[in-house]
């Protein structure tokens, strides 16, 4: 379904934030016969819907727009809607259509983007494959789960687009180029269990993409595609990290060597991983990955990582203390401690407790020596997992900030100290930015 299929039809725009204000302008100027916008969840902390937007849709709040959304013909929720919500269940049994913004803009443009996925390095992979293509002269408009709906995207020959599991359930179209990072159980409670949301994040590679790119090196997602023909990023036939001229890890592309591991300022495997799914998709682009490996050295070396991912935070003490507070579920945290090993490791854990299955952490660190510090709500929970493992000492403490006190305390000469919680924010924090400035905040305030 297309924008201009919209026309003399009736329209409900389910969500008021940034995602339905952009579907609503878009729906408006396409001359629909009805429109109306419908917030189930309106409270004192919504922006006031007034202007042209509620020109172009009156506002529907309470049990009235459960009505609105049924009588209409098609309905345009928010990413943030999810499958489970009553409302939607209700709907898909009547057989009521319903899309995305995100769907929507993909069915006049997938011929022209790079469309990442995953759950975890769609951000950092996203980021790089623009950066990268802006280096060789491609430019192109980055875009998507970053924060800018897709709607308010400005016409270009190119995109580059990172795309949340929400935003891919409703795809009817896939991207040119469609790429997958990674794949383990996330936002459970959102998509109805941990199938449902294999089903709605892969739904980015079912409708004939061009070229498909994964990690190659996610169990996963090998157990998920098969024997489907895909670039598999990571191994040797394509992108990998392997011994270069020097002896020492290079980057190359196929047998022919890139530049040096060294280059890229990013810590960690994973990130390794994610700059070769970024260099495959620029071959399958048709950028000449190898003639124009020096102009690539530098932009890797140029490439800021992005903020609450691993970024280290300078202190007087030493210790190196590390902001990973996006790593929401274990596996997240997995990854971040594995970029540390070797050093001596405290990482604080716990947030809002979704009920996740804190096991595949406990196997993982059942050769490690490290602290962990448990904080509210989950930090309990995931401590008492870790219960019993030889190397790894555990405490509860009150807070966040108690937390860095104490990793203060237990932490070695050297040593990392890593907010990786495994949970997210919400509950006892207003987002996740929040959290980041609290933890700086205690950083500063617990400094000796």
């Amino acid at each position: 379904m297309r924008l201009s299929d919209l026309r003399g039809r009736s329209v409900a725009v389910w969500g008021t934030g940034r995602e339905g204000r952009a579907a609503v302008t878009a729906v408006a100027a396409h001359g629909p016969a009805d429109l109306v916008a419908v917030d189930d969840s309106a409270n004192h902390l919504a922006l006031a819907w007034e202007g042209p937007l509620a020109e172009a849709a009156p506002l529907v709040t309470g049990a009235e727009g459960f009505a609105r959304l049924a009588a209409a013909d098609v309905v345009v929720r928010s990413p943030g809607v999810p499958n489970t919500h009553p409302w939607m269940v209700e709907l898909r049994r009547r057989g009521v259509t319903v899309t995305q913004g995100s769907a929507l803009w993909m069915a006049d443009h997938a011929a022209r983007t790079v469309g990442v996925t995953g759950s975890k390095g769609k951000s950092t992979t996203s980021s790089l494959i623009s950066h990268l293509l802006a280096a060789v002269e491609r430019p192109n408009v980055f875009g998507g789960n970053i924060g800018v709906p897709l709607l308010d995207l400005p016409e270009a020959e190119l995109y580059v687009l990172e795309l949340s599991s929400y935003q891919c359930s409703d795809l009817t179209v896939s991207p040119r180029v469609a790429v997958v990072t990674s794949l383990f159980p996330e936002h459970l409670d959102a998509h109805g269990g941990e199938r449902e949301y294999y089903r709605d994040k892969l739904n980015l590679l079912a409708h004939g993409p061009q070229t498909i790119v994964v990690n190659g090196a996610d169990p996963r997602l090998a157990a998920e595609l098969g024997d489907r023909p895909v670039v598999r990023a990571g191994t040797p036939d394509t992108t990998v990290v392997a011994a270069g001229p020097d002896g020492m890890p290079w980057f190359h592309l196929g047998d022919r060597p890139l530049f040096p591991r060294a280059v890229l300022p990013l810590v960690g495997r994973h990130n390794e991983g994610n700059l070769c799914v970024a260099l495959a998709v620029l071959d399958a682009l048709g950028v000449d990955v190898v003639a124009r490996r020096d102009t690539l050295a530098v932009a890797v070396a140029e490439f800021q990582g992005l903020a609450h991912r691993l970024t280290e935070i300078a202190d007087p003490s030493g210790l190196t203390f590390v902001d990973d507070t996006l790593a929401t579920s274990p596996y997240a945290a997995m990854h971040a401690i594995d970029a540390y090993e070797g050093r001596p490791l405290t990482v604080i854990v716990g947030g809002a407790d979704r009920g996740l299955d804190y096991t595949p952490l406990r196997a993982h660190l059942a050769e490690r020596e490290l602290t962990v510090l448990g904080v509210p709500d989950s930090g309990e929970r995931i401590v008492a997992a870790l219960d019993g493992l030889p190397k790894v000492r555990t405490e509860v403490v009150e807070d966040l900030v108690a937390a860095v006190r104490r990793a203060r305390e237990v932490t070695p000469a050297g040593g990392v100290v890593l907010l990786s919680p495994a949970a997210p924010s919400y509950g006892r924090f207003r987002n996740f930015e929040h959290r980041s400035e609290v933890y700086a905040d205690a950083i500063r305030d617990t400094a000796r």
